[in-house]
């Protein structure tokens, strides 16, 4: 278990820092129409975490078997417009 929480912590404080030396054109930059940039990624994975709680306590009391409920991830990003979010705001709700 110390692996995997010394993993996490690792990418806590790598991922930051990444992003922060960035610049705004690099972290908004979408490589085609239908792709998510930097920022939208980063936001992405706030959302997964988010869904993926969720679904983490709801397996130990719902029926047998348990169903993944999916989620909408494109319009989970339109609508956190992560896009548009000042970076400190989805890089300090990727560390929380």
């Amino acid at each position: 278990m110390k692996n995997v929480i010394d993993g996490i912590n690792h990418w806590i404080g790598f991922i930051p820092e990444e992003f922060n030396r960035m610049t705004e054109k690099e972290l908004n930059h979408r490589p085609m129409p239908h792709k998510w940039s930097p920022k939208e990624i980063l936001g992405h994975l706030c959302d997964s975490a988010l869904n993926n709680m969720s679904r983490f306590i709801k397996i130990q009391y719902e029926e047998q078997p348990y169903v993944i409920q999916t989620y909408n991830q494109d319009q989970w990003v339109l609508a956190q417009n992560y896009q548009e979010r000042p970076l400190d705001e989805i890089v300090n709700l990727f560390v929380l």
